[in-house]
């Protein structure tokens, strides 16, 4: 699973690129309507305020609650329409394609999580497939949730399977196949009870029966998405009637899904054991990425077969999808499945292969697949979402991926899931390789040209430049720093303010008619202390006079520590004052170099000592006793603290060793510094592009335990050697090239030895692309010390 940004289109049939935005129509369509005819596309906006204009090209199919998207039956003047509207991103077929096709539990650890009372309890897995046998006895009465999203358009000799006949049916019995259309196709229909099966049956002890799916205790959210065809076109020769899914059906069920999540249904995962088509590298214009996306934020994993074609390089839509989690199969002797597609796309593997579960009749039976294997998965999830209830979604699948054992073949290696070794890991915390660090310094160092002002006096418009703040809980503080570094000539005409998450306007510069030198290099410091920190914050420039002209070179955001005491606490004589700060949200262990600042006054400070004990113990002598005369003593010092936790009490412990002198600590803070770079910046094919953070006024060194944060796009990740650069200059690689082999978007956390080295100074991300054909962006470095 890789999150990635969106590239240029991509036909998500074909697997081939669109030449362009402005060709957002993919090709192939209009041989389809060449001869007078008519097409179902799926159309993708923009935003949605622009689906009512795209609805002019042809008649309105399906629309969705919340997604940029409409489905449309359009002729050759609609697709024209279409593409000539700026608004419009893609234009797709809606395809319909068919669902995907002793005991495998045991080879992923699943009976040992079983007695382990690991049964995903209380957890919901959706299916979406050709509706489920809800009264099958491997089942147990656990279809807690049904709806039906089937398609009847004569001009595909297709007809709905909802019980109602209807298009769109939600309820007890919409996905039930033992009633309607479903009921009367034979085996047609018995695929959406054998993945349900796996993923979460329970036997009865009936003969044929396996022991049990992988989640034998969770509950089933039934999505019928698949479509009666009465036509060879669709079906193969002599294959009438058979049953398919459009495209459009998947992603009012997705939707469904989502609405169930957000109404309070505790679900996990959406199996998806459906696909087509060939896919070597992501296809991020597929319709179906915005919901699965979506789903993701909410913390439901759309799981998705990898198709049966028996691609060495490629996996099938919507296993493209970067954001879903893609399943390959195995065998019982863990070897790839002869039929399963595999290659840089798949993230997971799981036994495919002979697989026996329930099927409709309350009978039972053997099949083989991808199909088969994603349940697995999906099932995996619900057992680690009952234990580990508090972790992300990315955090299990990782978990998945990196407790797995790994199968390696032709080009790439990829993680056969095991249970029981991910339930009785440690707690992925949330995921540590890829959690970013929490910055409390955050530049964006993006040239903004700032427009001229139109008259004089008369402003041009407001230029903006935004950083986005995600780990800092609660408000921002009463002395939030922003620095700036603009190039202008007479300065006088620009006005700066800065724009909170809410929208408060915070003026940091008004214009003056007699300033007239150049250039602007300050930090302003606002009182934002009745402000979220959290979100995008704006630097806000207009030119309020005309004649001169100028540009931000960047800027910074400055959060102050939150872990400060400033209350007067007496230090008695010949005693030990002990003064404690809470530390919260801070990933991992402690920073090297802490930084400790300390103000106190005695009237003999050589009578004093200063411990700083850590939460799980770890004792730093910050000043020993010594000689010195009384005075005040107010300095900062840098710890080497990495090997202590960073979240909990930590105290400051001041001892008197002799009679007749007393002191105050007026206060102390800790500071654990993490600076980020929120610049996006292209990655030129067989170039590099570097990104900074600068560091300064920090006491003491680096440590052997640096972490560095990484985030960038690009469309093949072996091409990528990364490296940082202390500001000595000494280069640190980070990841070579050639591994891993995906393309979207790339997060790592690398622990780096850089013991003893200045933190202060120019700190850079260099990213080289080494071979040809594939370009890319940088999107964030952060640097924790």
């Amino acid at each position: 699973m890789v999150l990635a940004a969106m590239p240029s289109p991509y036909n998500p049939i074909t697997g081939t690129a669109l030449a362009a935005t402005s060709d957002a129509v993919d090709p192939a369509l209009n041989d389809k309507v060449a001869s007078g005819g008519t097409v179902r596309v799926n159309v993708v906006t923009s935003q949605t305020s622009e689906l009512s204009s795209a609805q002019t090209a042809g008649a309105t199919l399906v629309t969705y609650n919340t997604l940029p998207l409409v489905t449309l039956r359009v002729n050759q003047t609609g697709l024209t329409n279409l593409e000539s509207q700026p608004g419009v991103i893609s234009v797709t077929e809606d395809v319909p394609v068919k669902a995907t096709l002793n005991e495998s539990t045991v080879k992923i650890g699943s009976d040992r999580a079983t007695a382990a009372g690991k049964t995903g309890a209380g957890v919901t897995i959706a299916v979406l497939d050709t509706g489920v046998e809800k009264g099958h006895p491997f089942l147990g009465g656990r279809v807690k949730q049904e709806a039906c999203f089937s398609v009847t358009d004569a001009g595909y000799g297709a007809t709905s399977l909802c019980p109602d006949s209807t298009q769109a049916q939600v309820g007890a019995g919409s996905a039930d196949t033992s009633t309607g259309p479903c009921s009367l196709l034979g085996t047609q229909c018995d695929h959406g009870t054998h993945v349900a099966g796996i993923a979460a049956g329970n036997s009865n002890s009936a003969v044929g029966a396996p022991k049990r799916g992988v989640a034998p205790a969770a509950d089933i959210a039934a999505v019928q998405v698949f479509t009666r065809f009465n036509d060879d076109t669709y079906c193969g020769a002599g294959g009438s009637p058979c049953v398919l899914s459009f495209t459009s059906s998947q992603i009012k069920g997705l939707e469904q899904v989502q609405q169930w999540k957000t109404a309070g249904v505790n679900i996990v995962a959406a199996n998806m054991s459906l696909g087509g088509a060939r896919w070597t590298t992501g296809c991020n214009a597929d319709p179906r990425k915005a919901i699965i996306d979506s789903l993701l934020t909410k913390g439901v994993a759309t799981v998705i077969a990898a198709g049966n074609n028996g691609y060495t390089d490629a996996v099938s839509a919507p296993g493209c999808i970067a954001s879903a989690v893609t399943v390959g199969s195995t065998t019982d002797t863990d070897e790839v499945s002869t039929f399963s597609n595999r290659g840089p796309l798949l993230d997971l593997f799981a036994p495919g292969t002979s697989i026996n579960s329930s099927v409709t009749g309350g009978n039972y039976a053997s099949k083989n697949g991808t199909s088969m294997a994603t349940p697995h998965v999906a099932g995996a999830l619900a057992v680690l979402r009952q234990t580990y209830p508090a972790e992300t979604i990315e955090s299990l699948v990782s978990l998945l991926a990196t407790s797995g054992t790994p199968i390696s073949y032709t080009g790439a290696t990829t993680p056969r899931i095991d249970v029981y070794k991910a339930i009785t890991a440690v707690t992925p915390g949330p995921d540590p390789t890829t959690k970013k660090p929490r910055a409390f310094h955050i530049d964006n160092d993006q040239t903004v040209a700032i427009p001229d002002g139109v008259g004089s006096p008369a402003p041009g418009p407001a230029a903006t430049s935004p950083i986005t703040v995600a780990e800092y809980p609660g408000q921002a503080s009463n002395k939030l720093s922003v620095s700036v570094n603009i190039t202008h000539t007479y300065r006088g005409d620009v006005k700066l303010e800065l724009i909170s998450p809410t929208g408060k306007v915070f003026l940091l510069k008004n214009s003056s008619v007699s300033d007239g030198a150049d250039n602007i290099v300050a930090v302003y410091t606002v009182d934002a202390s009745v402000e979220p920190a959290n979100g995008t914050w704006k630097l806000q420039m207009t030119d309020v006079d005309d004649a001169d002209t100028g540009k931000l070179n960047w800027w910074s955001l400055i959060f102050p520590t939150p872990f400060e005491k400033n209350a007067n606490e007496v230090i008695a004589d010949n005693s030990t004052l002990v003064s404690a700060i809470d530390v919260t949200n801070i990933n991992g262990n402690a920073a090297g170099p802490l930084q400790v600042y300390v103000n106190m006054d005695h009237t003999k400070l050589g009578e004093a000592r200063v411990l700083l004990a850590s939460p799980d113990g770890r004792v730093y002598t910050l000043k020993p006793y010594g000689s010195e005369p009384g005075g005040s003593l107010v300095t900062t010092w840098g710890v080497d603290a990495t090997d202590a936790v960073a979240n909990g009490t930590w105290t400051l412990k001041v001892t008197d060793n002799a009679t007749g002198d007393t002191g105050t600590l007026k206060g102390w803070a800790l500071g654990f510094p993490s600076y980020e770079n929120q610049t996006v910046k292209p990655i030129p094919d067989k170039n590099y592009e570097e990104i900074w953070t600068s560091v300064s006024n920090l006491f003491g060194t680096a440590s052997s335990k640096v972490q560095v944060y990484v985030e960038v796009d690009h469309q093949r990740h072996a091409d990528l050697k990364i490296d940082v650069i202390a500001p000595d200059g000494s280069i640190h690689l980070l990841k070579p090239s050639g591994a891993p082999t995906g393309g979207g978007t790339f997060k790592k956390v690398y622990t780096v030895n850089l013991d003893g080295k200045s933190v202060n100074g120019w700190w850079k991300l260099r990213v080289d692309d080494l071979t040809v054909g594939n370009t890319g962006t940088t999107n964030k470095f952060a640097v924790r010390f």
